[in-house]
């Protein structure tokens, strides 16, 4: 496969992979970041790819470190259209089906084609405004719209037909993905059953159903079978009264049927553990408290729910609350601040696939990787009534984070309950169960009844009504952090539905063979595109897993005298691990305020053309982006590969993979450099799990007034021996990295230091 000219020659000569090497200038101030220079080294004969960059070689030799240029030329590829620049309907090019004899002639010559119209971007940008908020507008909306943009009617009825066919197209692939995966789980379960009906089990007892004398110690162990069966048929009664209708004991943990033969449940991610009966009672009382006290805040509005001053946000009324309902976890502890935000939004996903999501721990994180630093499913109380999640009760726990250092990651365990209140509407509840499990523990975070009411949609969306209520110890917040987490844009609502509505956009794009006009990677064939995706997500993951220290990643946090005071620095080894290069890797993170929107801070970063003014990689140069793929409607959510050339003899071409996010309440951008020879393998649709990459980025988030929260986070690879100890020097020279980058974005946006 040919990558045209940014794969030159002399890029993969030998098989090499480049090092990028940080030097120490000790003439300059601070101990500032010198050149980056690249080493040299040749490939293992193994498949996997060692990442060329950020990896440090401390010596004492330095070189000056020339003034960094910039460079705004870019290759601009010509005629691009966004996504909704589509032709309209029935304006195709002259039929030639059926041309007469005496036209033959005239056929032969080239026709000329009719004239596409092309929407300005300021009409699309209205016209997908107003397709969120009404897919079908009567002909009074068309009507005005029309005379608005200065479209004929015909033309903005077209354009929502499209638009219409374009959402259904992709949401038929995402339930016919989903209908196969049922497909799959209904031929597992029949095998299960035809394999225990082989083996006939007692009615009464729940054993094997033998022919003969009964032992002494059998009928011992029948007795105890009849005593659980009542206590059973007590707690069936019990799960009843949450689902609403009768529930058969034959569906829960036992698994006894009617007609003799043991009746294996449907195969669920989870396998059920069992608990004792007493505690199990708890969680379901406590379950159908949360569940009400949910609904009840998820669809009250005034007195319950008070509009803020500026008119945006909702902001819980705590004496009407505790009036109306009375606390399913006990009091708040002394010394504890409430957070409470409910947000609500239109979401590309039906309600059945999200309660999956809901309800699977992977698939939770990975529908939310910027806000869950770690979950997973402790026990299985219920997997539901009839196949399906309504009833479902679980134990989970978590690790939530903000993206910075100075906000530490909350730790709950908690339940989560799923009821179908109706034909298409559902329910999922979290609530907090450590004065349950653990009658004297102290969490630094209690979550009150929390989660979500979905409610299906026309086509293929779903009315998302997300709350959060949590009860927090502020003090272990840092000062620049506590206005952004007591709104509720750190942990609540509106940041969960934010999040969803953009991965899910990401997810319906992916799954739809339409590629977007602006995408430029002809270069890169379909399973070169899936590949280049997943091995960004994994980029992505790994660069929120290394901004907060959580347990998941056995991260440890380092204290020297030598290290700002609000630089938080871990390390940790990697070894076998065949998407990191072996080593020792240390990841230093910072977060600061800056007094510019978040919407140009992020534009600055994002762009190629201005990234020779803060970062080191660029070897002073400008970059060139080499494939550009859309993740979203908006231009900001993409993955892009990029080029930095060499502005010396003696260096070498690299390339960087990027992938920026943004939404309402925030926005990433995560990059690594990447080997070519890897990128070879990964553009032509091979395994992109053994290409080794660190990633390093920024994290911005609204202060809340003008200005914006920008958390810098590097991870560097120290050295390639994971039994080698940790110097001093490295530590001060990711330090001086992250000094020296802040540095340089304020002096380029002109912000006081």
């Amino acid at each position: 496969m040919n990558f045209g000219d940014f794969l030159d020659n002399n890029s993969c000569s030998g098989g090499g992979a480049r090092v990028v090497a940080f030097t120490n200038n000790k003439n300059m101030p601070g101990g500032a970041i010198g050149e980056a220079r690249f080493l040299t080294q040749s490939l293992s004969a193994k498949p996997i790819f060692n990442s060329p960059g950020l990896s440090l070689a401390l010596q004492t030799s330095m070189e000056g470190h020339g003034e960094i240029a910039r460079n705004n030329e870019m290759n601009n590829a010509g005629g691009r259209r966004s996504r909704g620049e589509e032709p309209e309907s029935r304006s195709g090019s002259d039929n030639m089906d059926g041309v007469s004899g005496d036209d033959q002639d005239a056929a032969d010559k080239p026709l000329r084609k009719k004239r596409y119209h092309r929407h300005t971007p300021q009409q699309i940008q209205q016209l997908e405004s107003l397709f969120k908020e009404c897919p079908h507008p009567d002909e009074k909306q068309r009507l005005e719209l029309s005379k608005r943009l200065s479209l004929e009617i015909r033309q903005v009825k077209f354009w929502f037909q499209n638009r219409r066919t374009q959402m259904k197209t992709q949401l038929e692939r995402h339930e016919n993905s989903i209908l196969r995966q049922e497909n799959d789980k209904l031929r597992a379960e029949n095998m299960w059953i035809r394999e225990a009906m082989r083996n006939p089990m007692c009615t009464n007892c729940g054993g094997p159903a033998v022919i003969g004398e009964v032992s002494l110690e059998e009928q011992h162990i029948r007795i105890e079978n009849s005593r659980l069966k009542d206590e059973l048929d007590r707690v069936c009664a019990l799960a009843g009264k949450f689902l609403g209708r009768p529930m058969p004991n034959s569906t829960l943990d036992l698994g006894v049927g009617s007609n003799g033969f043991a009746v294996i449940p449907s195969p669920l991610p989870k396998p059920a553990i069992p608990v004792n009966p007493v505690e199990k009672s708890m969680y379901l009382e406590l379950a159908l408290a949360a569940m009400d006290e949910l609904v009840k805040m998820a669809q009250s509005d005034e007195p319950l729910w008070i509009r803020g001053l500026d008119g945006g946000r909702e902001m819980l009324n705590q004496e009407e609350y505790l009036r109306a309902s009375s606390p399913c976890i006990g009091m708040k502890p002394s010394g504890f601040v409430t957070e409470a935000s409910r947000g609500i939004g239109m979401v590309i996903i039906n309600s059945l696939a999200l309660v999956e999501t809901l309800m699977d721990s992977n698939k939770w994180a990975e529908m939310f990787p910027c806000l869950i630093a770690r979950t997973s499913t402790t026990q299985v109380i219920s997997s539901g009534m009839g196949g399906t999640r309504n009833g479902a009760l679980q134990l989970m726990n978590a690790a939530l984070q903000v993206l910075s250092p100075l906000v530490p990651v909350r730790e709950v365990n908690f339940l989560r309950f799923c009821k179908q209140h109706a034909e298409g509407i559902w329910a999922v509840v979290d609530v907090s169960v450590d004065n349950i499990r653990e009658a004297h523990a102290f969490p630094s975070c209690r979550r009150l009844p929390s989660g979500c009411l979905v409610q299906d949609m026309p086509n293929g969306y779903s009315k998302v009504t997300w709350v959060e209520h949590i009860e927090y110890d502020e003090s272990v917040v840092h000062q620049l952090y506590r206005p952004l987490v007591s709104s509720g844009k750190g942990f609540g609502a509106q940041r969960w539905v934010a999040t969803l509505q953009r991965q899910c956009e990401c997810l319906a794009i992916l799954m739809s063979s339409t590629v977007p006009a602006r995408d430029h990677s002809s270069a890169i064939t379909a399973g070169g595109r899936r590949s280049m995706l997943k091995l960004a997500q994994r980029m992505t993951n790994n660069f929120c897993a290394g901004v907060c220290a959580s347990s998941v990643h056995k991260w440890n946090k380092l204290q020297t005298e030598n290290v700002d005071e609000d630089v938080q620095v871990m390390t940790r080894k990697s070894i076998d691990d065949p998407g990191e290069p072996p080593g020792i890797v240390l990841s230093a993170a910072t977060s600061v305020w800056l007094p510019v929107s978040p919407q140009r801070l992020f534009d600055f970063l994002r762009d190629e053309q201005l990234r020779s003014e803060w970062d080191i990689l660029s070897n002073g140069g400008p970059m060139q982006e080499m494939a550009h793929i859309g993740k979203g409607q908006d231009h900001g959510n993409s993955v892009s590969l990029l080029r930095a050339s060499a502005v010396k003899s003696n260096q070498s071409s690299m390339l960087i993979l990027q992938e920026t996010c943004i939404d309402a309440v925030g926005s990433l951008v995560v990059y690594a450099p990447v080997d070519i020879p890897a990128m070879h393998v990964v553009m032509n649709g091979g395994d992109s799990a053994y290409v080794a990459l660190l990633p390093s980025g920024f994290a911005i988030v609204p202060d809340g007034v003008s200005g914006s929260l920008l958390t810098v986070a590097f991870q560097i690879l120290v050295n390639s021996l994971p039994t080698a100890k940790l110097t001093v020097e490295s530590v001060e020279t990711v330090n001086n990295l992250i000094t020296c980058t802040l540095q340089k974005i304020k002096a380029a946006l002109q912000c006081e230091s």
